[in-house]
């Protein structure tokens, strides 16, 4: 519990485990209105659901209007995939199933890692609607579970409650203003922390190698310019004051440096590198340990 004497609701939304705490317990009501926020969520982006919008994108190309947010997340998709060359992609899907993690959690590879297709070449995204040339399986968590947490936040708000703290499996909002103490969990081991950092008003988000991993080496942050999971970075993270751009910066930080990304995002960092380095942001105000 980041306040003590906060109310907690907990529940399970886009795959992953969600905790809202409010300075006073949200009645039945207000918890419906959040819980249908995540359903439209997920009724449009999931690729692990077959009646998702995003879904009928990997069965047939065609026009799909998208709920509100597709476009400032489309737009930031594209920033990021422009500043990556290609690397982080939206249309990483098709090469995450080709390593096994598709709506089956087979976890097998079906073969050798398949690139993303280009952007321009398959898929037109337009403020809320995206046009596909041919099926392509659509994959939006490297920002989409930030995304949700700030529609959650626009929707504790829109209920009246001024303040709020969201965890999303460990990516985290604080409306303000007390500051909450986090711990940076060790790549190699969840059980320990490499250092702490105090979170006021903003989002801290994190990405590592060693979250939804699998067989021999394979995890979920692919290149997309390969199809191939990333070796040289194992854990990052990214402070902003959004959690969307939080939460797609800390993927960004396995292709590309912070310091490259802060020519175009005003946001602080701190990279873990495969050989136990590490790079931060001057601005990164946490304590990592010896």
């Amino acid at each position: 519990m980041p306040h003590p004497g906060w109310a907690a609701f907990s529940f399970d939304g886009i795959g992953t485990s969600w905790e809202i705490s409010t300075p006073g317990p949200l009645d039945g009501g207000q918890r419906r209105r959040l819980l249908d926020v995540v359903e439209t969520y997920d009724a449009a982006w999931s690729r692990f659901r077959a009646d998702s919008i995003v879904a009928q994108a990997a069965r047939e190309p065609g026009r799909l209007r998208m709920p509100d947010g597709a476009g400032a997340l489309g737009r930031l998709y594209r920033n990021l995939y422009r500043l990556t060359d290609g690397a982080m992609t939206p249309l990483i899907g098709g090469s995450l199933e080709q390593l096994g993690y598709g709506p089956d959690y087979s976890l097998r590879p079906r073969g050798t890692p398949v690139p993303a297709p280009r952007w321009d070449d398959v898929l037109d995204w337009n403020d809320a609607v995206l046009t596909t040339t041919a099926p392509v399986v659509l994959d939006v968590g490297a920002a989409g579970k930030g995304q949700l947490a700030d529609l959650l936040a626009a929707e504790l708000r829109s209920l009246g409650a001024g303040e709020y703290f969201i965890d999303a499996s460990g990516d985290l909002l604080n409306s303000g203003p007390v500051p909450v103490a986090v711990a940076l969990e060790h790549p190699y081991d969840p059980g320990r922390a490499i250092g702490t950092l105090s979170l006021g008003t903003g989002a801290l988000c994190a990405s590592a190698a060693n979250r939804r991993a699998w067989g021999d080496g394979l995890h979920h942050v692919l290149d997309g310019t390969t199809g191939a999971p990333v070796r040289t970075v194992v854990a990052t993270w990214a402070l902003a004051e959004d959690a969307m751009t939080a939460d797609a910066l800390a993927t960004a930080l396995f292709f590309v440096s912070g310091k490259a990304l802060q020519q175009d995002f005003a946001f602080s960092w701190l990279t873990v590198f495969s050989d136990g380095s590490a790079a931060y942001s001057a601005g990164f105000e946490g304590v990592l340990f010896e």
